[in-house]
Order: structure tokens, then sequence, then C-alpha cells
């Protein structure tokens, strides 16, 4: 089986000036520079990669400010959405976000998709989620292939399933004990991450997957997988 990997982050609709939506993407660009030499330059994506090669843009908050008025990345009633690609041959990846919504009940979100699995060491995957944490605040975040999100959810509603790598807020409640050979840490004073294995996590391996089970009754019990918005 070959899994395909991302990272996420998701909270309720947070309508800001976009000139807050520019700083935060700043800040997220500026901790993925230190996080991988291939996380430090960025084109918009576009239809062909010819195109996007010759649409480099700085990543500081100015510069995304301006892109962020183009009419392509306005969905309307202050909601932006916007995607970057690395440029990189070997080690692409793309980082896209949607943000702003005013709907009720609404997600916004930022995903980072790494094409290379070489990106996704422990440490990497974890400095890229900590890094989109500290950007947007979110209220939860995962790492976690498509396959295993498939194969434990059927609705794929946000906040209410686990990865290899799970964030919560603060505010969603304190992580409760966990199997010793769990790995659990606070992002600065924001929230708590949860990493289920050193190794990458995988289903083919039923070890993981049991321990993904037991990690998951525990936080349900706990409270902490409810949809956001949820009380």
């Amino acid at each position: 089986m070959t899994e395909t990997y991302y990272a996420g982050v998701y909270w309720p609709g947070r309508p800001e000036p976009l000139e807050t939506y520019a700083r935060r993407a700043e800040a997220l660009f500026q901790r993925l520079a230190s996080t991988d030499p291939s996380l430090a330059a960025w084109y918009e994506q576009a239809r062909s990669r010819e195109s996007a090669l010759n649409s480099r843009f700085s990543p500081d908050a100015l510069s995304l400010q301006q892109l962020l008025t183009k009419a392509k990345y306005q969905i309307g009633d202050g909601e932006i959405s916007f995607a970057a690609w690395n440029g990189s041959p070997d080690d692409s990846s793309v980082v896209n976000f949607s943000c702003g919504s005013p709907v009720p009940d609404a997600v916004d979100l930022c995903v980072w998709t790494p094409a290379a699995r070489g990106l996704l060491s422990a440490q990497r995957a974890s400095q890229v989620l900590k890094a989109m944490v500290l950007a947007w605040d979110p209220k939860w975040g995962v790492v976690i292939s498509d396959e295993h999100r498939d194969s434990v959810t059927e609705s794929g509603d946000v906040g209410t399933f686990i990865g290899w790598m799970t964030y919560f807020s603060r505010e969603r409640g304190p992580v409760p004990p966990l199997p010793g050979s769990v790995r659990v840490e606070p992002v600065e004073d924001q929230g708590t991450l949860v990493i289920l294995t050193p190794e990458r996590f995988t289903l083919t391996r039923p070890e993981h997957v049991a321990l993904a089970e037991e990690v998951r009754d525990q936080l349900q019990r706990a409270g902490l997988l409810q949809p956001l918005g949820a009380p």
C-alpha cells in the first residue's frame, strides 16, 4: 500500500483583515524555511509547471498582502483562498489556506501536501505542523495519510479523529495520560501535540493501527474528539 500524507490545521470561520492573513502567512513561510531548505522558495500555484516557475513571490507580509488582493484569491465577503508550490522537482510541496468565511459553522484551514515521502520524518512533519499552529492559531490539527483518515471516518469531519500526529488547542481541553510510547508535547502556550509513533505511522503495521485505536478511545472518553464548533 502506498499511503499519501498531508498536514492540516483547522479552526471555525474567523474573518480577519487582509493584512492579518498576510502576517499569518508570512509567519508560516518563515517557519517552514527554517524547517527544510526545500521549503524556502515559493511560487503561486498555476496550471502548468512553467507558469508556476514564472510566478515566484517573496513570502513577506507586504508582498503577500498584495498577492491576496488578486481577484482569483478572493472568494467573496472577505474570504480568501491561496495556494503556493515550492518549485522543487525532488521534494515538491504545496501549501494552501482558505480563511475568513463568514458562514456560520464554516471551517477555515491551512494544509501542507508533500509529494515526496522524504519530507515525512517525524521531526520534519512535527515541525511543519507546529509552524502552521503557531501561524494560524487553529483549534485542531493533524498529520495523517488519506488512507488512514478514510479507514477511521466516513464523514471526515475535522476534529473527530486522530492521525499519526494530532494537535489539540488548549481550549479543547487537557490531554489525558496516554500509553508510554506516545509522545505528548506542548506547542508553546497554545495547545498540545500528540505523536503516536517516532517512525512514520502506516496502516500496514498492525501495531500502529492497534495503538491508534487505543489512543482514540482514550481521547474520545476525554471529550477531545468533537467536531469544530461543538460545545
